[in-house]
């Protein structure tokens, strides 16, 4: 399979949650599923990354259901998706020999994530009447995806 859709979806991944894309590609590079060896993001697959990234993750997914929490589309917010999808886009593209362009596929698929994301779940919040319950269908969309796009490999 080519790396660019699994890059974008990777990246997508990043736009709704920033940090569980990272962690299942260091999950991935860890148990050997995404080859990383000899590259500048060979530490995804040290034996404490994949562990640290999924405890931030976990923090990510109890941060955002906090009332306090800022719009995904606020400028720092976004720009970390970008990065994360950016980043992530580049493992799975290095796997494939086209770092470029699984950078700027994950960048892309950030973008659309984060957008996208953001309309999946205010338009379903009105709709039912509650965030709570979309933004844990958002959760689980984020970590079985992230986990459907690594496994890919």
């Amino acid at each position: 399979m080519s790396p660019y859709p699994l890059a974008f979806l990777i990246g997508a991944i990043a736009g709704l949650r920033a940090l569980t894309a990272p962690a299942a590609v260091s999950w991935a590079a860890y148990l050997g599923w995404l080859n990383l060896e000899n590259t500048w993001l060979s530490f995804l697959g040290y034996t404490a990354t994949p562990y640290i990234l999924s405890a931030l993750a976990l923090g990510e997914l109890i941060n955002d259901k906090l009332p306090t929490t800022p719009s995904r589309k606020v400028r720092s917010a976004f720009l970390a998706r970008i990065v994360s999808g950016a980043l992530c886009g580049d493992a799975l593209g290095v796997a494939f020999d086209a770092p470029v362009g699984g950078l700027l596929a994950g960048a892309l698929g950030a973008v659309a994530g984060t957008l996208g994301g953001y309309e999946f779940r205010a338009r379903l919040a009105k709709a039912a009447g509650k965030d709570l319950p979309i933004a844990l269908l958002e959760d689980a969309i984020a970590v079985a995806g992230a986990f459907l796009i690594v496994s890919r490999n």
